[in-house]
């Protein structure tokens, strides 16, 4: 009976403190992090709603199979890396820094570095990914990229509850980039100059597209700045790629700062 008295004592306190609008505000984003189902529905959701951005990855693709094929890596070879790999930047850099003997320690350095930034997005994605099982949820990850990544935060965030979106865009993606890294090292032959078509363009345009898609207003101007200014400092004062992640950092350290603090 005293537990439940200063349960209810407990729960006035709360209710003094935090604005009712506020409170149910966040027990509705608590709610919805927690109904997550993985459907077939949430896929088929993820892969046709990715569909039109898989379309720019493939140009990507096209441009990476091109350097794989100037680079001498055979169809086999950089499809192989496509399908395994599935992550475009690091790729590209692989196949820049690809000679004989293949450096196989700078390659494994500047890959890690432009790959941790995947680390900062599955912690975003652990809200919701908690309550899906170990298969579901590591399964999906490996086929995250960036557009599928941030095409799958807005879904979830908008309260969908799709925990299979992720894996649906996913597989979009993936299709799209290694069929276009084999149209790619098939026409390396033909063409030289990738630069000459625009192709190393491509990604550029389906960034620009997303960040539309995830800008929030006001809210998003101080961490998006912030990223910015830290990772242009960044790339002046470190080699590699380490300030793609740097940027990502300081602004999750900002959104902390600010609703945490």
């Amino acid at each position: 009976m005293v537990f439940t008295d200063g349960a209810i004592l407990k729960n006035n306190r709360m209710s003094e403190l935090v604005p009712s609008d506020e409170s149910e505000s966040v027990e509705g984003k608590t709610n919805e992090r927690e109904s997550v189902s993985f459907t077939y529905a949430g896929a088929r959701a993820g892969f046709l709603i990715t569909l039109p951005v898989a379309m720019g990855v493939a140009g990507y693709g096209i441009a990476f199979g091109l350097l794989a094929n100037q680079a001498g890596l055979t169809l086999a070879e950089a499809t192989l890396m496509s399908a395994t790999v599935v992550a475009g930047a690091s790729q590209i850099v692989a196949v820049e820094l690809w000679a004989n003997p293949i450096p196989v320690a700078a390659i494994v350095l500047t890959t890690f570095a432009i790959n941790l930034r995947y680390s900062l997005m599955g912690a975003a994605l652990q809200p919701w990914f908690k309550h899906l099982s170990p298969t579901q949820a590591y399964g999906s990850l490996f086929l995250m990229a960036d557009e599928n990544w941030a095409l799958t935060m807005r879904d979830l965030k908008n309260g969908t509850g799709r925990g299979a979106f992720l894996l649906g865009s996913g597989v979009a993606v993936w299709v799209a980039w290694v069929s276009s890294t084999v149209v790619g090292v098939l026409a390396g032959d033909t063409i030289d100059d990738p630069t000459a078509y625009g192709v190393d363009f491509i990604l550029a345009v389906v960034f620009v597209a997303l960040a539309v898609e995830l800008w929030e207003g006001k809210s998003s101007i101080l961490p998006w700045s912030v990223a910015l200014t830290t990772a242009i400092v960044s790339s002046q004062l470190l080699p590699g790629q380490w300030y793609i992640l740097i940027g990502g950092m300081a602004a999750g350290l900002v959104e902390v700062l600010r609703y945490d603090w």
